[in-house]
């Protein structure tokens, strides 16, 4: 055997076994698991326009969002369905008449709030009181993975009963749609803050 074949033969042991060296010391650190991501979601700029400028006939207005949609719907009178196209995502309203039914008219409204109490980690209430216009009502909060993120319901206690809910056309996942949530709830106090009967 030659001097050129042994040197070969050693350049190859060196080789498989600088190799092994660098398979055995890259198995030595285990891998970390990326974190999950999120979309971005950019939320538009908002500014208002008085409910009652489109829906003269409806016996309440508000602060309406420039970015929402109003959908009337066929089945009730005066139920609405404020729809953002740029979130996907709608606020469910519905109007009733109060014939000797508040109770039970409120405690519907409460059954749907409560309805999602098992999946919130909190239901903060806020109440409402505007007694020039006579406007009274309650905000619910629902922190956590909710199908509902807000609703509230607002009366004058005689004749009209108003109540929405705020849901997004995806599965709830409060960390990755907060700054929807966040804004819907800007529009939704905004409602509420400038809600009056007009009949």
């Amino acid at each position: 055997m030659g001097f050129k074949q042994k040197n070969r033969i050693l350049n190859l042991e060196f080789l498989i076994l600088g190799l092994a060296v660098l398979l055995l010391a890259s198995c030595a650190k285990t891998g970390a698991p990326k974190p999950y991501g999120y979309y971005r979601i950019t939320v538009p700029d908002t500014s208002y326009v008085p409910f009652e400028s489109q829906y003269p006939s409806y016996p309440y207005s508000f602060a309406l969002s420039r970015n929402a949609e109003v959908r009337p719907r066929a089945d009730e009178p005066y139920w609405i369905n404020l729809y953002y196209p740029a979130l996907d995502a709608t606020i469910h309203c519905s109007y009733k008449t109060v014939r000797n039914n508040l109770r039970e008219l409120t405690n519907d409204a409460l059954e749907f709030v409560y309805r999602n109490a098992s999946f919130a980690n909190a239901i903060p209430e806020r109440e409402y009181a505007h007694p020039e216009a006579h406007v009274y009502g309650v905000l619910f909060d629902l922190e956590g993975n909710t199908a509902s993120s807000c609703q509230f319901f607002i009366t004058d206690s005689t004749k009209h009963f108003f109540r929405a809910s705020v849901y997004c056309n995806c599965p709830p996942n409060a960390d990755s749609l907060a700054p929807v949530y966040n804004y819907l709830r800007a529009d939704v106090i905004k409602m509420v803050e400038t809600f009056k009967w007009t009949k």
